[in-house]
């Protein structure tokens, strides 16, 4: 973990530009129809921000105490940091924007989804097709009902640890069930306001449900839930 002026400062991976085909014909409709995407390269997060880097940035700011920050099954340093709204999570990229000089943000959809898939099309979830009951984490993982420290798991490809399990995680769009009908090709984003923002990959609560490469999730952004986290995206310059 890097520091800048005695604050730590997420890790992360550079993820290479690339072309894949987004949505599952298979899935819900909302991730129809497959469409080709074309995503430029940037940084990512190896880790969900874990609660020692969110309570720094607590201490630095006024930011909102996320409600689940001091309970026994979620406080542990190295957790991720749960019960962060869409807003905080922003809030936290805008601190972290301002203190580095880096531009500093949430995935879009399709950066999540890219980071996920791995240059890989074919992927029904981030590990591949095998059952999840065969990873190690969906099978035992959260047996005492929380989040997992981060890293345990193997890395993915690009270097990333947890992307489609441990936590969902905030992604920068409004969310909108039909986006896919009418979505770009280059750098798809959907700036249109609704009343929900976009979240991608499981839970430790919802295990499978959203966990593949292709599935979306939504919540208000103002709502934080103890299954809820983020990890940042940093811009090349």
């Amino acid at each position: 973990m890097k520091r800048t002026s005695n604050i730590s400062v997420p890790q992360v991976a550079k993820i290479p530009e690339g072309e894949f085909l987004m949505g599952c014909a298979e899935g819900r409709d909302d991730e129809q129809p497959v469409h080709q995407v074309t995503v430029d390269s940037f940084e990512m997060g190896i880790y969900t921000i874990t609660n020692q880097e969110y309570r720094i940035f607590l201490g630095e700011t006024d930011g909102a105490f996320p409600p689940f920050l001091n309970d026994p099954l979620f406080n542990l340093s190295r957790q991720p940091v749960v019960s962060v709204s869409w807003e905080d999570a922003v809030s936290y990229c805008t601190w972290l924007t301002m203190l580095t000089e880096k531009k500093y943000r949430l995935p879009t959809e399709a950066e999540w989804e890219w980071a996920s898939r791995q240059m890989k099309n074919e992927k029904l979830y981030p590990w591949g097709n095998d059952d999840p009951s065969l990873v190690e984490i969906y099978r035992d993982g959260w047996r005492d009902n929380r989040p997992q420290v981060v890293g345990q798991q193997s890395a993915n490809l690009f270097g990333l640890f947890n992307v489609g399990d441990n936590v969902h995680e905030w992604c920068a769009d409004w969310y909108a069930k039909d986006y896919y009908q009418r979505s770009p090709k280059q750098n798809p984003f959907n700036s249109t306001p609704t009343e929900r923002k976009s979240s991608r990959g499981g839970s430790w609560r919802h295990k499978v449900k959203v966990s593949r490469c292709a599935a979306r999730s939504s919540l208000h952004p103002s709502f934080r839930y103890p299954d809820y986290g983020f990890r940042v995206v940093r811009e090349l310059s």
